[in-house]
C-alpha cells in the first residue's frame, strides 16, 4: 500500500500550491528528478537487503524499512524546500527498498503450495487499494488554499507507515524457511504448526555455508538472471509512467481540465484495484508463464496503439473520437498490468530462487525494478514534452521483448513446492530450453 501511494506525487506535483512553491516543478527535466529522486536510493537499499534479511531476518527488515519510509514521508510533510522535499523523497526510498524485498520473501516462505500465488501477491491488492487512497486523499485536498494541499497527503502516508511497522513488529511471524537456515529448527517446526502448512517438502533447508555470490553460481545463475530481467522488464512495460504522470496523460489526450484529468487518474485507481481482485482471486488457477505473456502481448499492442494514433495525429483537443480511444487505452493498460504482471512478475521471480540465497536473489531482482523504475520516471515527462508517441512506442516494444524471452526460457511453477521448482530447473538445465519443456508437471 505504501509504494503505490506513492504515486499521488504525480497529482501532487500537479497542484497549484505546489507549483508555487517549488516552481521548478514546472520544467519537464526537473520534474522528472524530482518524481524519479525515490527510486535510485531505493534500488541500492534493495541491492543489499537481501543481505541483512539473511542475517536479521525477514520481519526485522520489514518494520526497519516501514518506520526509516515513514521519516522520509514527514521530511517531504514539513518541506520548506524543493531540496528538503527531495531530501524526503530520498529517505522514503531507503525505507521502501529495505521493506519490499522482505515482504515478497516472508509471504512466498510462509505460504502454503495451494495459495502461494494468492498470498504472495496480496500486498498487490494493498498496493492497489493505496493508489485508491493516495489519489482520492489528494484530491480532496487539491482545493485547499495553503501548502496543505499538497503537505496533507504526506502526512497521511507517514501515519500510515508508523502503524504497519508496529504491526510487523508486533504480529509478523519469522520465516521457517529462514529459522532452518539458521539451525533453530525447533522454532521451525513451531512455525509450520502455527501455520498449519501440510505439506512436508516446504520444510525449512537445513544450515549450510554460503556467500551472497551464490546467485551467481553455474547451476542458478540463469534463474537470477530471469528474476532480474522480469522484474526489470515490469516497470518499463510503462505502468509506473502511466501512473506517476496520468494527470499530464490525460491532459495530453484531451481532458483540458486539471480537475477532469486528476478526477480520471482517480477513476483509473479505482479500476486497477478491481481488477487486482479478480487477478489475486484466481493466482493460483492462472498458470505463471501464460499471465506473463499474453499480458504483454495485450499491454504492447495498446502501447502500439496509442503511439500510433498520436503518430498519425489523429488525438486533437476536444474533438475526434482519437482522444477518447487513447483514454480508453489507458484504462485498459493499467487493467490488463494489475491482472497479470502486477500480479504474477513478484511471485514469479521469488518462488524460482533457490532457498537458501531466495532473499539476497529476490533483492537483485527487485534492485533492477527500482533502476527501471528510476529510469521510466525520469525520462516519461522528457519525452512527453519531445514526442506525443515516442514513450509508448518504446513502452511498447519493450512488452514484446519480454513476451519472446518468457516463450524461450520461462518454466511454469503453479501448483509447486520449492522443491519441485528446484527439480524442475534443474532438470531444464540438464536437458536444454525447448518449448514443450515449459508446461508445469503433473507430478
Amino acid at each position: 500500500m505504501l509504494r503505490k501511494w506513492l504515486e499521488i506525487i504525480g497529482p501532487v506535483t500537479d497542484m497549484k500550491d505546489f507549483k508555487a512553491e517549488f516552481g521548478g516543478s514546472e520544467n519537464a527535466t526537473i520534474h522528472g528528478l524530482i518524481v524519479s529522486s525515490i527510486l535510485v536510493p531505493a534500488a541500492l537499499s534493495s541491492f543489499f537487503v537481501g543481505h541483512v534479511a539473511d542475517r536479521l531476518g525477514r520481519p526485522k527488515g520489514i518494520w526497519i524499512g516501514t518506520f526509516i519510509f515513514g521519516l522520509g514521508a514527514a521530511i517531504e510533510a514539513g518541506a520548506i524546500h524543493i531540496a528538503m522535499f527531495v531530501v524526503g523523497r530520498l529517505v522514503e526510498g531507503v525505507g521502501e527498498g529495505i521493506f519490499l524485498g522482505n515482504l515478497v520473501v516472508l509471504i512466498c516462505e510462509i505460504s502454503p503450495i495451494k495459495t502461494r500465488g494468492a498470498l504472495t501477491t496480496g500486498p498487490q491488492l494493498a498496493c492497489t487499494l493505496g493508489l485508491v487512497i493516495g489519489y482520492f486523499v489528494s484530491y480532496g485536498t487539491s482545493g485547499v488554499q495553503s501548502s496543505l494541499s499538497w503537505r496533507t497527503p504526506w502526512i497521511v502516508l507517514s501515519a500510515c507507515a508508523m502503524i504497519i511497522c508496529g504491526i510487523s513488529l508486533a504480529f509478523l511471524p519469522e520465516s521457517p524457511q529462514w529459522l532452518g537456515l539458521q539451525g533453530r529448527y525447533a522454532e521451525a517446526e513451531e512455525v509450520w504448526k502455527y501455520l498449519e502448512e501440510d505439506d512436508v517438502s516446504a520444510g525449512p533447508e537445513k544450515k549450510t555455508a554460503g556467500t551472497i555470490l551464490d546467485i551467481f553460481s553455474k547451476d542458478v545463475r540463469g534463474r537470477t538472471a530471469l528474476g532480474v530481467f522480469l522484474m526489470g522488464m515490469q516497470q518499463l512495460s510503462g505502468i509506473d509512467g502511466v501512473l506517476y504522470y496520468a494527470p499530464q496523460l490525460f491532459q495530453k489526450a484531451g481532458l483540458a481540465s486539471s480537475e477532469a484529468s486528476f478526477l480520471a487518474s482517480g477513476v483509473s485507481a479505482l479500476l486497477i484495484f478491481a481488477v487486482t481482485i479478480p487477478g489475486l482471486i484466481y493466482a493460483d488457477s492462472w498458470g505463471r508463464r501464460s499471465s506473463i505473456i499474453l499480458g504483454g502481448i495485450g499491454m504492447g499492442f495498446l502501447m502500439f496503439l496509442m503511439g500510433g494514433l498520436y503518430a498519425g495525429d489523429a488525438v486533437h483537443q476536444n474533438t475526434g473520437a482519437g482522444r477518447w480511444i487513447v483514454i480508453i487505452c489507458i484504462y485498459l493498460f493499467a487493467a490488463l498490468y494489475s491482472a497479470t504482471w502486477g500480479i504474477t512478475v513478484k511471485v514469479y521471480s521469488a518462488e524460482i530462487q533457490f532457498q537458501r540465497r531466495r532473499a539476497s536473489a529476490t533483492s537483485l531482482a527487485h534492485s533492477s525494478n527500482w533502476v527501471r523504475n528510476f529510469t521510466v520516471a525520469l525520462i516519461t515527462p522528457v519525452l512527453l514534452a519531445k514526442s506525443n508517441f515516442g514513450v509508448y512506442i518504446l513502452f511498447g516494444g519493450c512488452c514484446v521483448i519480454t513476451v519472446i524471452v518468457s516463450i524461450l526460457f520461462m518454466h511454469e511453477t503453479q501448483g509447486r513446492s520449492f522443491k519441485q521448482i528446484e527439480e524442475a530447473f534443474k532438470e531444464i538445465s540438464a536437458k536444454g530450453n525447448r518449448l514443450w519443456r515449459r508446461t508445469a508437471s503433473k507430478a
